[in-house]
């Protein structure tokens, strides 16, 4: 479907703790828009001060009505489509997607409501639990009190004392930490609160650690093969995702799973996407236990587009091509003006 004159806005950055993240699946965003006509991609930076930035470093500026402009030279483009490339706050917190619903703006990816669900891990068990959905068994704290501890060290002697502690609003394992022994647990929780008012106590799962791509396309909700997260360490850590010396291994298409297995995981990926309203594209996580079970782990509404994401490979190993892909949102749902 061809695209004709429109100006799509990457927005990308946000100042949080995935910053320079973002700015790397922008790029690889980025270099898919150049290469589909009747398109001129418009990328803006949100900087760590706030200021907006374009590709050549001015300043500018998105106005209520859905137009770029440049204060110091009146110049302005009306826009037709925004792509939200921000991992964590205020892309994946549903915070900028409410400003493109005020300004009538089409844009990739969830709606402010779903994309606030699914970033606090704790109102996405709780909606995974009211979806029947199964997910790892939990223990979530809204305060740092005397109770709320003791109830953590009850769930960390019946978990077989080895949790992961998780902020609940982060992301890329910001505010994770994987605790042992009950003299760590007290102060893990202490500092998962810095990063969030809500803290998640998960029972670590022993198995393989399994991601699948769903995406809207043509019509059609699509469900790659699941891929495979293998990490030596068994903390995937944001330094062991990013770390040029990471000794973890991502592959697109996991080797020997059951033919039920995948299929089961399938069928939780679907029900997922559709009962938490999900929009054009997420990455999905699993555990595949070494007792056979499958937990939904988290899904994430803006998946990250770096040289060694899975998205787009279990896009690509799925039949798809991210351009076309993007080609086909873009001529679907972006505006005229």
């Amino acid at each position: 479907m061809p695209v004709q004159n429109k100006n799509v806005l990457l927005i990308c950055g946000g100042g949080g703790t995935e910053h320079e993240i973002s700015l790397i699946s922008a790029k690889f965003i980025l270099d898919q828009l150049k290469k589909i006509e009747g398109i001129t991609p418009h990328y803006v930076e949100i900087t760590k001060d706030g200021t907006r930035r374009d590709l050549e470093g001015n300043r500018c500026e998105l106005r209520r009505a859905g137009e770029l402009v440049w204060p110091e030279t009146d110049q302005s483009v009306a826009l037709n489509y925004a792509i939200p490339c921000i991992h964590g706050p205020p892309g994946e917190t549903g915070d900028i997607q409410g400003v493109f619903e005020m300004m009538g703006l089409p844009y990739l990816g969830a709606a402010p409501e779903a994309s606030r669900i699914c970033f606090n891990k704790v109102s996405t068990k709780l909606w995974l639990d009211a979806l029947e959905v199964p997910n790892t068994p939990y223990l979530f704290l809204s305060e740092m009190t005397e109770d709320a501890l003791a109830k953590a060290r009850n769930f960390f002697a019946d978990e077989g004392q080895d949790l992961f502690i998780k902020a609940s609003s982060q992301g890329s394992s910001v505010g994770c930490y994987h605790v042992t022994k009950m003299t760590e647990l007290d102060q893990a929780i202490k500092d998962a609160f810095t990063f969030s008012p809500y803290v998640l106590l998960e029972r670590t799962v022993k198995g393989r650690e399994l991601e699948v791509s769903v995406y809207e396309y043509q019509g059609k909700l699509e469900c790659s093969a699941p891929g495979e997260i293998i990490c030596p360490s068994k903390f995937y850590s944001y330094e062991e995702k990013y770390s040029e010396t990471s000794k973890t291994q991502t592959l697109p298409k996991a080797q020997n799973l059951p033919a039920e297995v995948i299929e089961e995981i399938r069928q939780y990926a679907i029900k997922a996407f559709r009962g938490l309203k999900l929009k054009d594209l997420a990455r999905i996580d699993f555990f595949y236990t070494d007792t056979g079970k499958v937990y939904l782990n988290e899904p994430n509404t803006f998946p990250g587009h770096t040289k060694i994401s899975m998205f787009p490979m279990m896009m690509k190993e799925n039949g798809h091509d991210y351009k076309t892909f993007l080609e086909y949102l873009i001529a679907t749902h972006a505006r005229n003006v």
